[in-house]
C-alpha cells in the first residue's frame, strides 16, 4: 500500500475538483478500471453512490470512462455501500464500485471498487489500475462501446436482503427505534427495513440535498440522536454513517454504544448460539483493552490488525473467523454479509437483545471499557511525516514511561484525510487525557 499513488486503504479519497477527485481524472479512472478489469474477464460493472451533490458528476465520468473501455456498466443510484457490494453478487456482476466518502464531509468524495464475490478488490488488481492510469487513453471501436442501463429496483432488493438476515421467528412489534441516517445513503432504506420488521421508527438525518451529509447527524456525530432518543423516550438509537458501513447505537438511557461494544454483543451472542464455531474475534490496535478482557473471560480468542476494515478484514480471513470490528462502528460478519454493513449489524443486536430478554442498556453492561482519548490532529500534506519527529517521539516515551502498565500509547496516520490520531488509553481517565493532550501538542507544535 505504502507504493500506491492514488489509493489508500479504503480507495481513492479528496477533496472535489482537486486532487484525484475531478471530471478528468475519473474518466481516466473508470478507463484503467474498465480495461484491467475487462482483461480478467469482466463485461459488467455496477456502480452506486451516496447523496453528494458530486456524485452526478463523478457517476456520469466513470460511465464514460467505463463505456470508452467496452464495458457495459448498471447504475444503482443513491445506495450503501454494503449494498453495493451485495448487489454485485446478487446481478452477477463482476466489479461494483461505489462513489462516496463515507463519514467525510459534502465536499469530499471518493471511489472504490469491489470483486464479484462482494470483497474488496485484491491489491494487485488495485496495482494494475494504477499501473493502467499511466497508459495513453484509447476508446474502444463504436461497435464495442459498453451500454449503460438504470437498475430501478435495486432499493426493494437490498431491503429484503437485510430483512432476511433477521430471524423469521422474531419481531420488532412494540419496540421504538430511533434512525439516523446522517443524510447519506441509507436515508431510503434503514427507515423501511426496521418498520417492515415491525418497530415504530423515528428518523433523523433521511433528507439529504446533496450538501447536508454526515453535518451534525450520523455516526461521527452523536449528540442529534443521543437527544432525539431520550425525548421519544425511545427503545434504542441506531446511527449511521454516510454511506451506511458503519454503526453506533444508543441505549434508551441515552449511554452511546461503540463499535467495540456491539462486536462484543455479536461475538457474545454468536457464541451462545453456537454460531461460533470455536472461531474468534478480530479487532484493530484501536480495539478498546475492555473488549479483549471480556472476550477473555468468555474464552473467545482475539486478535489485533492494524487499523481499517481492509485489516480487519484480511486477518478474518487468514484465521477462518468470521467476527470483527472497529470501535468506529465498522463491524463485519462474514457469516451474513461480505463487507461491513450498519443495518445488518444493527438488526444483529436486535436479535441479540431480543433472544436475551434484555435491553441494550443492560445487554452492553458485560464488557466494561477502559478509559481512552483519542484526539485528532490536522497536518499539511506533503509535509515529513510529525510521526518521526524527535519532540513527538520524546512525548510518547514519556507517556510510556508515566503510565507503565497501567496505559498505552498509539499514534498512526489516518489513511483518508490528513490526520494524525493520537490515542491513550489507561486505567484511568485523567490518566488517558494528560497524556494523550500532551503528545497531541507535541504534534501541533512540529506541524504549525
Amino acid at each position: 500500500m505504502s507504493q500506491r499513488k492514488y489509493f489508500g486503504t479504503d480507495g481513492i479519497r479528496g477533496k472535489v475538483g482537486e486532487s484525484a477527485i475531478n471530471p478528468e481524472f475519473v474518466t481516466k479512472l473508470g478507463w484503467a478500471a474498465g480495461k484491467v478489469l475487462a482483461g480478467r474477464g469482466t463485461n459488467k460493472v455496477l456502480i452506486g453512490k451516496d447523496t453528494r451533490i458530486s456524485g452526478y458528476m463523478l457517476e456520469s465520468a466513470l460511465e464514460a470512462g467505463l463505456s470508452a473501455a467496452g464495458i457495459n456498466i448498471g447504475l444503482l443510484g443513491p445506495m450503501p455501500t454494503p449494498a453495493i457490494a451485495y448487489l454485485t453478487k446478487t446481478f452477477r456482476s463482476e466489479a461494483g464500485i461505489v462513489i462516496s466518502a463515507s463519514h467525510n464531509p459534502y465536499y469530499d468524495n471518493g471511489i472504490k471498487f469491489f470483486s464479484a464475490d462482494g470483497f474488496k478488490l485484491d491489491d494487485d488488481i488495485e496495482q494494475a489500475i494504477e499501473d493502467m492510469l499511466e497508459q495513453p487513453m484509447v476508446c474502444a471501436a463504436p461497435d464495442k462501446l459498453g451500454k449503460a442501463t438504470r437498475i430501478n429496483d435495486a432499493a426493494g432488493r437490498y431491503i429484503e436482503f437485510c430483512k432476511g438476515t433477521f430471524p423469521s421467528d422474531l419481531s420488532l412489534t412494540g419496540m421504538k427505534i430511533v434512525v439516523d441516517c446522517a443524510h447519506g445513503a441509507t436515508y431510503h432504506i434503514a427507515p423501511n427495513v426496521l418498520r417492515e420488521l415491525g418497530a415504530e421508527v423515528v428518523e433523523l438525518g433521511t433528507t439529504p440535498n446533496g450538501l447536508n451529509i454526515n453535518d451534525d447527524v450520523g455516526a461521527t456525530s452523536m449528540q442529534a440522536i443521543t437527544e432525539r432518543v431520550l425525548a421519544e423516550k425511545a427503545d434504542l438509537g441506531f446511527a449511521l454513517d454516510g454511506d451506511g458501513d458503519r454503526i453506533m447505537m444508543v441505549d434508551h438511557k441515552g449511554n452511546v454504544v461503540d463499535g467495540d461494544e456491539i462486536v462484543y454483543i455479536i461475538a457474545r451472542d454468536a457464541l451462545k448460539s453456537g454460531r461460533l464455531n470455536g472461531g474468534g474475534v478480530v479487532g484493530t490496535l484501536m480495539s478498546n483493552l475492555g473488549l479483549e478482557v471480556a472476550l477473555s473471560r468468555l474464552s473467545i480468542p482475539f486478535a489485533r490488525s492494524k487499523v481499517g476494515d481492509r485489516y480487519v478484514m484480511e486477518l478474518l480471513q487468514e484465521k477462518g473467523w468470521n467476527i470483527g470490528g472497529e470501535s468506529s462502528g465498522h463491524v463485519l460478519n462474514l457469516a451474513v454479509a461480505s463487507t461491513g454493513d450498519g443495518v445488518v449489524s444493527g438488526l444483529q443486536v436486535l436479535t441479540s437483545m431480543l433472544r436475551a430478554g434484555m435491553s441494550l442498556y443492560e445487554l452492553r453492561r458485560g464488557m466494561e471499557k477502559f478509559p481512552q482519548t483519542l484526539i485528532n490532529v490536522r497536518y499539511s500534506e506533503g509535509s515529513s511525516s510529525p510521526l518521526e519527529h524527535t519532540d513527538v517521539l520524546a512525548a510518547v516515551k514519556a507517556a510510556e514511561q508515566d503510565m507503565g502498565d497501567d496505559g498505552r500509547v498509539l499514534l498512526r496516520k489516518s489513511g483518508t484525510e490528513p490526520l494524525i490520531r493520537v490515542m491513550v488509553e489507561a486505567t484511568k481517565d485523567e490518566l488517558a487525557s494528560k497524556w494523550a493532550e500532551a503528545i497531541a501538542e507535541s504534534v501541533r507544535k512540529v506541524t504549525a
